[in-house]
């Protein structure tokens, strides 16, 4: 039928969600992105919008998507806060293992790029960013860590976290992350016993 849409929403914004995790935003363009989507450039426009209005669209899609995976291994920290920050960076760790995803994480790709992203998508992804933190200081409140601790833990498991994403991308091997990960979960161990 004239007019109707033939493509499936979801698998359009997957492919153009790994095209930017892949490149990142800056070095994507509208080519790339009808190459990956399969969708020529008044189609994107007028079903997916503009660039920014399209990663916008990938990153919440990113977030939401992973956000529930580590909502889900963050939800035994008030009775085993050491388990669930263990399998918080489990999540990380199976994604940048997976060799059907790109290396890394869109979020911190994307923060790294945020000199050169629009104001709106740089303040999306600092958005992004926080959440991740956000959900760490609730999960690490529901333990016995108080308010400057949980916070503190917080802002440094999520630095950690980001940062398994870009030493993968950099070629640190799966022992070298596990290492980063292991010191991370040591101290918030000692930090719990004290």
């Amino acid at each position: 039928m004239a007019g109707k849409k033939q493509f499936d929403m979801d698998t359009v914004l997957d492919a153009a969600m790994v095209q930017f995790w892949r490149v990142g935003y800056a070095d994507t363009s509208l080519d790339d992105l009808s190459r990956a989507t399969g969708l020529n450039r008044s189609s994107i426009y007028s079903s997916l919008g503009d660039k920014d209005t399209l990663f916008l669209r990938c990153l919440n899609l990113y977030a939401a998507r992973y956000g529930e995976k580590y909502d889900a291994a963050l939800s035994c920290a008030a009775s085993d806060p050491v388990a669930a920050l263990r399998a918080f960076f489990d999540v990380t760790l199976k994604r940048i293992a997976d060799p059907e995803l790109p290396d890394g994480c869109l979020i911190a790709q994307s923060a790294m790029a945020i000199p050169v992203l629009s104001p709106n998508v740089a303040a999306h992804t600092k958005q992004a960013l926080g959440f991740q933190r956000q959900r760490l200081r609730a999960a690490l409140k529901a333990c016995r860590l108080t308010d400057q601790d949980a916070e503190t833990f917080a802002v440094h498991a999520a630095a950690v976290n980001q940062s398994l994403a870009v030493m993968s991308r950099a070629g640190a091997s799966p022992a070298q992350l596990l290492a980063i990960v292991g010191v991370t979960v040591d101290a918030l161990s000692r930090a719990l016993r004290t």
